[in-house]
């Protein structure tokens, strides 16, 4: 995700590559951020020094670890941006001095092409001015929204998870033509420009999903039996609930 999102701000054009620094324990990630000409490191002190606007993209259990690692380089300069799934920002601030900007920022796999969706939300400490910052650089990223923390959860779990809960559907899509009779290798392309199409539809057009639904379906149709299939199955339940799932995990990860 890191690589994303310096993609993102490398697109933006308001901060050269030769002004990003990337620390990671191994050489394994790094050639890629090179390559772009951003530099590298294995210090993460190193980073807080020479930097500015800090990106935390670890894995929540790290988080301790890294702060009590950098939090002595950190001044009431410094922005923090944490992209680690349920850690809360008053966990966060505890960790950091006291008067630490800190921001959480949510994105998901698709920001790796530069379409991905975004949601941010501030500390205690940063504002309406970091949040206009963040949503310059990373625009490039795809959407990027702001809002209370209470909806970054509900945001991992819609979008951060929504992305393998779609790969799910399009796999299901692909092996009912397959079962139908296409090579399953065609109807994973076609699978997946199907989804494509009409997501883009969607963001696009501005017309709520029913009126897009209805477009498609006509009276005694095949895509009206389909979704009557898709009904009776408690597809929308299902989906409903794999989305309460994922945030409510997302919940207890930010407990512990």
């Amino acid at each position: 995700m890191a690589f994303g999102i310096a993609q993102g701000i490398i697109a933006s054009g308001k901060v050269p590559p030769t002004n990003i620094i990337i620390s990671a324990p191994s050489i394994n990630n790094l050639p890629r951020f090179q390559e772009r000409g951003v530099s590298v490191t294995h210090s993460n002190d190193e980073v807080v020094e020479r930097s500015r606007l800090v990106f935390l993209a670890v894995k929540p259990h790290l988080v301790p670890k890294v702060l009590n690692g950098i939090s002595r380089n950190v001044t009431q300069e410094h922005i923090i941006v944490s992209m680690a799934a349920g850690v809360t920002l008053e966990t966060l601030e505890e960790m950091l001095p006291a008067g630490t900007r800190v921001i959480r920022v949510m994105p998901n796999l698709p920001c790796v092409l530069l379409e991905g969706a975004l949601l941010l939300a501030s500390g205690s400490c940063a504002g309406e001015e970091e949040e206009t910052l963040l949503k310059t650089l990373l625009s490039p990223c795809g959407l990027v929204e702001a809002g209370p923390e209470a909806w970054i959860d509900a945001h991992t779990g819609l979008s951060g998870s929504g992305v393998a809960f779609v790969y799910v559907f399009a796999e299901a899509l692909a092996e009912g033509a397959v079962k139908m009779g296409m090579p399953s290798a065609l109807a994973r392309r076609i699978a997946a420009q199907t989804i494509l199409g009409a997501g883009v539809l969607l963001r696009d057009t501005g017309k709520l999903p029913a009126e897009l639904k209805a477009e498609v379906c006509t009276p005694g149709g095949t895509t009206i039996h389909g979704i009557h299939a898709l009904e009776k199955a408690g597809f929308r339940a299902a989906a409903m609930g794999a989305v309460e799932a994922a945030t409510e995990r997302a919940r207890e990860l930010g407990k512990k």
